[in-house]
């Protein structure tokens, strides 16, 4: 009886050092802390336009059912295999949105995912490629939001089950899979290559939707770019990568001119979720979508996840 109860004992020990232990290395502020932004000088709105257009803000955070997508009251649904996650309201609105945000905090949801009150962001908030992006560009994005009209309203809640429903448990999956640091180019390519990578692993966070998961949602590397199911459970999402199936045949202008017009070279035009995509890159520069095809062109050839064969009639 004596030796069952040190057991005991010992196991609810080390189940409390465990769980100790879990707590400390969950910490936002151990697993995911906050980027020095140093001193950044007076923002450049056009650019943080720029950036907006790129990173498809609009397209999440734009409130639903009314055509004004800088509107950005939030409140649409993203559904996934762990739940139900609303986009929030990010405008100005000092209530219900990031007015009363400074540029710290907003760096820190964009490159950390940790939100003002300290608390982990659900990885469905892309910043697992945001964070990409340095403090100056962050900084120049917030400032253009800030220029946009305050929407009162706030998103519902997410609708997730448990365990889920725990924030702290995002940080054991930053653990396993959050990498932290801003884009570094490669000296070894040119000057358009490395605009082309930041914007299409940064901003454009292309990978989020253009890759295949694991069972706890990151994205496997070595299908990245290949395509898979959408994580929204809405069909397939297309190989990006330079496969004759996908895009090995195109040429950089014609990649291009899908960033612009939504136009494939068969005179097709992309639907869905991709068409929203076309409606924010359409508004970069024309060089910045030659510099996306650039980088798009120089993507190795992966063989993704074959896709659901169909059935019936």
């Amino acid at each position: 009886m004596l030796r069952l109860r040190r057991l005991l004992v010992t196991l609810v020990l080390l189940a409390a050092v465990g769980l100790a232990g879990f707590y400390l290395l969950t910490d936002p502020r151990v697993v995911s802390p906050s980027p020095e932004i140093g001193t950044l000088g007076a923002p450049d709105i056009e650019n943080g336009r720029i950036l907006f257009a790129a990173g498809g803000c609009a397209s999440c955070h734009a409130t639903p059912n009314q055509d004004d997508k800088l509107r950005l009251g939030g409140g649409l649904a993203l559904d996934s295999p762990f739940g139900t996650f609303h986009a929030p309201n990010i405008s100005p609105h000092t209530r219900d949105g990031i007015g009363n945000w400074g540029v710290q905090d907003f760096v820190d949801a964009m490159a950390a995912g940790v939100s003002p009150k300290g608390q982990h962001y659900y990885p469905s908030f892309p910043y697992t490629s945001y964070r990409l992006m340095p403090p100056k560009a962050l900084a120049d994005l917030f400032a253009y939001i800030r220029t946009l009209t305050p929407v009162e309203g706030r998103a519902p809640p997410h609708e997730l089950p448990f365990p889920f429903n725990i924030r702290r448990v995002v940080g054991g999956w930053k653990l396993l899979f959050f990498e932290r640091g801003a884009f570094r180019p490669d000296p070894t390519k040119s000057e358009e290559w490395n605009r082309g990578a930041y914007l299409v692993n940064g901003p454009g966070h292309c990978a989020e939707c253009h890759s295949n998961r694991n069972a706890l949602g990151a994205i496997i590397p070595a299908t990245r770019f290949a395509g898979g199911p959408d994580p929204e459970g809405r069909g397939f999402v297309p190989n990006i990568t330079q496969t004759p199936e996908a895009l090995g045949k195109w040429s950089k202008g014609e990649i291009a001119e899908l960033l612009k017009t939504g136009f494939t070279p068969n005179f097709d035009s992309v639907g869905g979720t991709m068409a929203a995509v076309v409606r924010n890159t359409a508004q970069l520069p024309e060089a910045d979508r030659q510099a996306m095809a650039e980088y798009l062109k120089s993507l190795p050839a992966v063989q993704g996840p074959p896709r659901p064969v169909k059935t019936g009639g």
